[in-house]
Parts: structure tokens; sequence; C-alpha cells
């Protein structure tokens, strides 16, 4: 028997329905956070919009709630997957976004996906792209995706080789700034003061070292490479942007992606958007984009907020504001106000005359690194001095024990 539908109970049957027109609605009735823009000019809305689009990433991983990481890998994936027809394939370093979606023997993607070791993704992924030449399928284009300890450590190596090399490969950095997957140890993108469970626990200034870590999108950028960008899930719309225009090149592409950890950073899971929106309004995370070494566009800052509305909503900073570490705080601020300078993110027109003077009054070495290799070095020649002088002691007191 075929199934009939029926009308609810109280409402007109479909023949009585009369459905009027739909109007056009304009872009900015929508609102820019409104959910895949359906309503958009179809130019403007989102990849996720298209109820046909690819879906690389399926729903049903083991994700985390409010996991940064599996949302910017579904809109960075999904972009890629759309720009290239589906002729796509990824390579994945060990890491939370391996282990989450294909714990053995299943699989949240739907494109071909390979996974390797832990360092060694963007060399699997050149190897690929150097297959697809050698077999003249040039068509089918190869991402490379990891994590930030799977790209700014142990897989620096492999990614600087690919960069030397130029080959035809899109690398993804998802940043959470630390060793999620292993138990939020410190990476080299960890942020200063920072908790993880491998930093200074207790003392006067607990956390990640300040002047420690590495800028991988400046590194990337040192290799002139054809693209690099820095996006964040706070604006995917940027991202898919970025990625889409990625695509359009050939050559060795870079971009870091922050993607906010609940679990390692200590925060809401509701709030992974917004700390990832107040991480760019601070200016602790410049957005920019870069073509062959040189700067080409920048993410402007309306009004920077002050690091501490970022860094107060995670437990990973709190030991600042129990021990009520302006010190710190204030070095924090630095950081930011330093990057805002660097990049050009706020224009001074508008802008409160103090915020502005603290701005352009901030140092070029705000976390100390240039300090900290004077005060190394004077140590080292001390220490060098010192063993001299100890080593001369002993050879004059054994050649005193001779002459005895």
């Amino acid at each position: 028997m075929s199934e009939v539908s029926l009308p609810l109970p109280g409402m007109p049957s479909t023949r009585e329905t009369s459905i009027p027109a739909r109007e056009k609605v304009k872009f900015y009735q929508v609102g820019s956070y409104a959910v895949g823009n359906r309503l958009a000019e179809e130019q403007l809305r989102s990849v996720q919009s298209d109820p046909d689009r690819y879906n690389s990433l399926t729903s049903g991983h083991r994700a985390c709630q409010g996991c940064g990481e599996a949302l910017g890998a579904r809109y960075a994936l999904d972009t890629a997957m759309a720009v290239t027809d589906g002729q796509l394939i990824a390579v994945n370093a060990t890491g939370c976004l391996e282990v989450f979606s294909t714990p053995y023997p299943e699989t949240s993607w739907t494109l071909p996906w390979l996974h390797s070791l832990f360092g060694n993704a963007s060399a699997v992924a050149a190897g690929a792209a150097a297959g697809l030449r050698a077999q003249n399928k040039q068509g089918t284009r190869v991402i490379a995706q990891g994590g930030d300890g799977g790209t700014v450590d142990i897989g620096m190596g492999c990614l600087s080789g690919m960069f030397e090399r130029n080959d035809d490969v899109l690398y993804l950095c998802y940043d959470n700034e630390a060793y999620m997957n292993t138990g939020v140890q410190r990476s080299g993108s960890t942020p200063a003061t920072a908790r993880t469970a491998t930093t200074q626990p207790v003392g006067e200034h607990p956390g990640n070292e300040f002047g420690q870590g590495k800028d991988m999108a400046r590194i990337a950028m040192a290799h002139e490479i054809p693209y690099v960008a820095t996006a964040t899930v706070a604006d995917l719309r940027d991202l898919e942007y970025k990625v889409k225009k990625a695509m359009q090149y050939h050559g060795a592409r870079y971009i870091h992606i922050l993607v906010p950890c609940p679990l390692g950073w200590g925060s809401a899971s509701r709030d992974t958007v917004k700390l990832a929106r107040l991480a760019t309004q601070t200016g602790l995370f410049p957005v920019y984009e870069a073509e062959a070494g040189e700067i080409t566009s920048v993410m402007k800052i309306r009004r920077p907020v002050p690091v501490e509305e970022y860094l107060r909503p995670q437990r990973r900073f709190a030991h600042i504001f129990k021990n009520k570490d302006m010190e710190t705080l204030a070095r924090l601020q630095a950081i930011a106000d330093r990057n805002i300078r660097r990049y050009g993110l706020i224009d001074a027109e508008g802008l409160d005359d103090d915020v502005l003077e603290r701005v352009m009054s901030v140092g070029d070495d705000p976390e100390g690194r240039f300090a900290r290799t004077v005060r190394d070095a004077a140590e080292t020649t001390q220490a060098n001095k010192e063993a001299q002088e100890h080593k001369q002691h002993i050879l004059e007191s054994k050649s005193g024990h001779k002459e005895k």
C-alpha cells in the first residue's frame, strides 16, 4: 500500500494553500552570520549553502563538541572539492583530525584520503602530485593537512622541502596551538604564558616562555612560494575565499588556520568562533594574504580589543588573572600591538589617541627574543671564561705537584 501524506490537523490541505511568489531577499537582510547564506546572491553564497556540495568530511566522526578543527577542515575541503569538481586527493598528518575522522575501520572522508606518518604529510603529498604529473593527470589536485605539531615541529623539514621544490600542493595547517591529540603538550605554535602539560606549572611566571615558538606563515613567506595566507574559523567565508584562491595557483601554497580547541584551551565549546574572532580583533592572530613573499592584503581591525578579553575565557591563561600579573598581561598586549603595527591592521583615522600612541610606540621585540639572546650569550661567555680558568687552575696544580 502506498503512503499518503495528509495535512496536519487544523492546517489547510495542499490544494487550498496559495503560495505567493518569493520576493528577492537582499544579502544585507540576511546578515553575514546566517547559516549558509542560502538567500544571498549566488556568487555571494557560501559553499556550505549548496545542498549538492561534496560534504567531504561527513558527520558521525568523533571530534569533541565545539572542535574548531572539524569546522575548518569541512569548509576548506568542501571548497577545494567544489573548485576541482571532486578531483582532489587529501594527505593527512597524524593528529586530532586523523584520529577522530578515521578510527579503524571507519572513515568520515568521502574523497581519496591518505595517512602515513606524523611528520611526512607534505612529502607524501609531493609524491602524489609527482605521480599524477607523470600520469598526465594534472587535473587532479593534492592537499596536505595537519595540526600545528605535525606542521611547525615534527613536519617542518619535509614542509620546507616542499616549499623549496615548489611542489604543486596546498598545505593546510589547522593550528590549535598545542599537541591536543596526545594530551595538550606544548608545540612550536603555543603562545607565550599558555599553560600546557609540558610547560612550567608553577613559579613566578608559569606557562610557556616568552620568545619561544615559530611564526610558520612568515617562514612560508620567506620561501617566496606563490601563495600564503592566514585565516580563522571566525570568518568562514574568508577561509573559503582563500582556499578557492589558493587552488587557482600551481606550485606550493600554504594556509595557516586558527582553530580553537575547547578541551586544550579550557574554554566553553560554544565560544570556539567567538575566541577565534577575538584573536584577530586583539591583533594576536593577524589575518593576511601574501604572494611570492610579499603581503598583498590584510584583514583590518575596526577597533582593537584588549587582549584581556581574549585571554580571560581560557583556563590556560587563568594564572595571569589569579596572580594579577599585570606585567605579563602588558607584554602580551605589546605583542598584539606589534602585530597591529607590523601588518597595518588598523587605520589611524577615527582611532582613540591613547590606543594609537600605544600601538605606534611598542618595541620590535616584545617577546624579549633579542634580549634573551644577548643574555644567553653573555652567560655562555662567562661560563666559558670560568671553565677556562678552572682548567688552567687544574693544569697549574698538576704542574706544581710534579715539580715537588
